[in-house]
């Protein structure tokens, strides 16, 4: 008898990636695989139902569901609707940081595992940031939109235009995790000297690679800072007018983690200020970008889409990360990255 599995993918993970890793993990287990295709990135992701960034319908996964027991997906929703009309599912798999797109509550009370694919683009992620804070750091946006309008200015070879070398400038990182730890690396071997902030990081991680400190006096000391925190009721807006007034004239400031962690009209003043001498922005309040946005005229700014954590290796390794709970599932073996383990517990009472 096979296993029904649903293999939910979208234009970046396709859904024959998902199928390809879920067999692989199965082994000799015998699957009826399913695809779908949801519209993800050419369609932006929203609310579905009571689930806040997903891509697809409800009605499109109760029907691929029926019969289903296991899901793997990356955007695809779940809602209470879809599981109060999908009886035969057990395991959710979404191939994100967190469970962002399934009801947890809901999946509880429905006796649904879910879980998600932690540390999947902690790589492209860091590699982004590092790419955005050099080239704010050397004025490549203002320079590169110059020359694409056929002008050349020697101009930015003025002392007051030019950037400032990473080898020697004190950076400050606040969030030490995934991210922030291997930007961290990269920054001390280049002979940058790297604070941070970060109330939970333990003080033998930081041993050779950075110093911690309080946020202000990473805020003062710093020439340039990266944002790496996560989304909380603290650190939401964290970064305004008041912190960034008490960076270094001239400072650069990247954000590829969360838009709600900083104030970007106050960012916006800055850099027309000369405050802040460059930024590198992937994360926005607003996702698309409206079309009147001070970013996109602001000087001194560099832009990309929310495509930090987008790689073809991301595409994989999460494939590969939910497609092992899927094997860890079918060989009764504990799951790794569940976020509602009192499910787990459920299912152990029901077969003791």
């Amino acid at each position: 008898m096979s296993t029904p599995v649903l293999a939910a993918g979208n234009h970046f993970i396709r859904p024959s990636l998902f199928a390809e890793a879920v067999r692989t993990a199965a082994g000799d287990t015998p699957l009826d695989v399913r695809e779908l295709q949801f519209p993800w990135p050419h369609t932006p992701f929203g609310p579905v139902g009571e689930v806040i960034e997903a891509s697809g319908s409800e009605d499109e996964m109760i029907e691929a569901l029926q019969g289903v027991e296991i899901c793997v997906t990356e955007h695809g929703p779940l809602t209470e609707r879809i599981l109060a009309n999908c009886p035969d599912l057990k395991l959710f798999c979404t191939s994100r940081g967190g469970p962002v797109n399934a009801n947890l509550d809901a999946a509880t009370r429905h006796g649904v595992a879910v879980c998600n694919a932690p540390g999947r683009n902690a790589t492209a992620t860091a590699e982004h940031t590092l790419t955005l804070l050099l080239a704010a750091a050397r004025g490549v946006g203002d320079t590169h939109t110059d020359l694409r309008r056929g002008t050349w200015r020697g101009d930015y070879y003025d002392y007051d235009n030019c950037g400032i070398e990473i080898d020697g400038a004190t950076v400050g990182l606040i969030g030490f995790g995934a991210i922030g730890s291997r930007v961290a690396k990269v920054l001390t071997a280049m002979g940058a000297h790297v604070l941070v902030h970060d109330p939970y990081v333990r003080p033998e991680a930081l041993a050779g690679i950075a110093e911690q400190v309080t946020l202000d006096d990473l805020l003062r000391r710093s020439r340039i800072v990266s944002l790496h925190a996560r989304v909380t009721d603290e650190t939401k807006g964290m970064i305004g007018r008041a912190q960034i007034a008490a960076m270094p004239r001239g400072s650069v400031l990247v954000n590829c983690a969360r838009g709600a962690l900083l104030d970007y009209d106050a960012a916006c003043d800055a850099l027309e200020s000369g405050q802040l001498s460059g930024a590198g922005f992937d994360v926005f309040p607003e996702e698309p970008l409206p079309a009147g946005s001070r970013l996109l005229t602001v000087p001194g700014v560099v832009l990309t889409p929310h495509i930090a954590g987008g790689s073809q290796e991301v595409a994989h390794k999460a494939a590969r990360i939910v497609a092992g709970e899927v094997g860890r599932y079918l060989r009764g073996e504990p799951l790794a990255h569940c976020a509602n383990p009192e499910v787990l517990d459920r299912w152990a009472a029901t077969t003791d």
